[in-house]
């Protein structure tokens, strides 16, 4: 469909009053936008505070995480690497990275950069995420992948962040420098992305950063922090829209900046393009939705391609970017509150005001209902009342004792002062664990993959100990 007279200019001109909207509606405390048309930044804001406990404004400058459009952002760095020949999209992982391993040797020896950057290694879903909840570092998580079954290779979608880490991992090595720095010296440099990087002191240490909030109860609060190092090339980067713009008119450029082409095109093109079916369709007319290299690409109700990515911290980032190749037009939308709905929206919208100069649907209705669920708590026993009579555990000492898991490694319970605690992961996070029915402890963990009013089971059976919150891919079995 052709797009209105003085499209682009016009759905800017509706943004202030989308994004105070929008704001007002979720609660989240802040939130930066800008747009992209014709290599220019037509439009670069801030709304709302970084901190709810200090009031101060949100501006174009505002660092805020990125989280998972951290992808976007890496296949780009891997594209840059793909034009110098430093790698190929084909390049196999295990040529840069001898030790890497998954559970069908067959698939290790074919699966390739490409390949992780675009989910289809057949990896479970967001495969050794809670690895890094409990403090287990990049190469420990990487190590434990091969540990994990497999679904069909190159035909089953699974988003996994330190799968495309690993694929991530590999460039580094063949490029002989660590990810972050690589990211600069490839892309952040040339692009004069000034307030961006792949490390999380970088982030820590910004004076103008946006503070994450977690969404409790309908509202939201400062309180937790996300360190994102482990699994940075998939959602470590933090960036303000004001460098977010240099790489928006990069990408939309296809690779050419200030004269020069910083990527080949050739290298960039197969990142934009389908690589794996992500969203099948459930009737013949549905428009399907697929996955490149780090982003998602659908199509329009209005016949347009659409680029886009999200991404979303429990500890209080949700971000999204949306392009429309055809009208050279990119928007990304940042804010420091668990995912909300409201990026999603608001590009959405923008990107109905570009095409059809009106917004046909109620996106924020349909993004909140789709996302504010991931906030939910999870557990077995969330909202169930504790038994009134339960029945009586065993003597506390006789729970006590290491119990090993090849994948997670110790769990380790100890007794003190009538009490029982759990030890998990290298930092040995501990928790208090609560009875509940019979040999059934129950703890409550908070993390990026744990919500605020999470319950986790820890059951004992003899010499064995399954702890729920471990047991997504059935290894939550501890013996001692």
């Amino acid at each position: 469909m052709p797009l209105p007279d003085n499209a682009v200019e016009n759905a800017v001109g509706k943004l202030d009053g989308i994004a105070e909207r929008l704001l007002t509606e979720s609660g989240v405390p802040g939130l930066a936008v800008a747009v992209v048309h014709q290599g220019k930044t037509l439009y670069a804001k801030g709304f709302g505070v970084k901190d709810i406990r200090t009031d101060e404004a949100v501006d174009a400058d505002t660092v805020f995480q990125l989280a998972s459009v951290s992808k976007s952002v890496s296949s780009t760095v891997v594209a840059q690497q793909v034009s110098e020949k430093v790698v190929g999209w084909d390049t196999p992982v295990v040529d840069k990275l001898p030790w890497f391993e998954l559970s069908d040797p067959v698939v290790t020896r074919m699966v390739t950069v490409g390949d992780l950057f675009s989910h289809r290694t057949g990896l479970p879903d967001h495969a050794g995420d809670y690895l890094e909840d409990i403090g287990f570092g990049r190469r420990a998580i990487l190590e434990k992948l091969r540990q994990l079954p497999l679904d069909p290779f190159r035909i089953s979608y699974a988003y996994t962040n330190f799968g495309l880490t690993a694929g991530a991992e590999a460039v580094a090595v063949a490029a002989g420098k660590s990810w972050d720095q690589l990211g600069q010296d490839a892309l952040f440099g040339p692009l004069g992305m000034d307030s961006t990087s792949y490390r999380f002191a970088d982030f820590a240490e910004r004076p103008n950063r946006a503070v994450g909030h977690t969404r409790v109860d309908g509202a939201y609060q400062p309180l937790m922090v996300r360190e994102p190092d482990a699994q940075a090339p998939a959602g470590g980067v933090s960036s303000s829209v004001n460098d977010m713009t240099r790489w928006l008119a990069m990408v939309l450029a296809e690779g050419a900046h200030d004269g020069s082409q910083l990527i080949d095109r050739e290298a960039l093109l197969p990142v934009l393009s389908p690589q794996i079916l992500s969203s099948p369709p459930s009737e013949p007319a549905m428009r399907s939705g697929f996955y490149g290299f780090g982003v998602n690409l659908s199509t329009s109700s209005g016949a347009r391609t659409e680029v886009s990515h999200s991404g979303a911290f429990e500890s209080g980032a949700g971000t999204n970017f949306l392009i429309l190749p055809s009208a050279d037009v990119g928007i990304v939308a940042l804010t420091n509150g668990t995912a909300s709905g409201v990026p999603e929206a608001l590009t959405a919208e923008f990107s109905d005001l570009v095409q059809f100069g009106e917004v046909r649907e109620d996106w924020y209705k349909l993004y909140k209902n789709a996302l504010l669920p991931i906030s939910a708590p999870v557990g077995s026993l969330v909202g169930k009342p504790r038994p009134a009579d339960p029945a009586a555990a065993q003597p506390l000492p006789t729970y006590a004792g290491v119990y090993q898991s090849e994948y997670w490694g110790p769990a380790t319970v100890s007794e003190r002062d009538g009490k029982l605690a759990l030890a998990l992961g290298p930092r040995g996070d501990s928790f208090e664990l609560e009875h509940w029915d019979g040999n059934v402890f129950t703890f409550t963990p908070m993390s990026e993959n744990a919500p605020p009013g999470t319950i986790s089971k820890a059951t004992f059976d003899g010499d064995k100990l399954t702890v729920e919150i471990c047991d997504e891919d059935g290894k939550g079995a501890f013996l001692r």
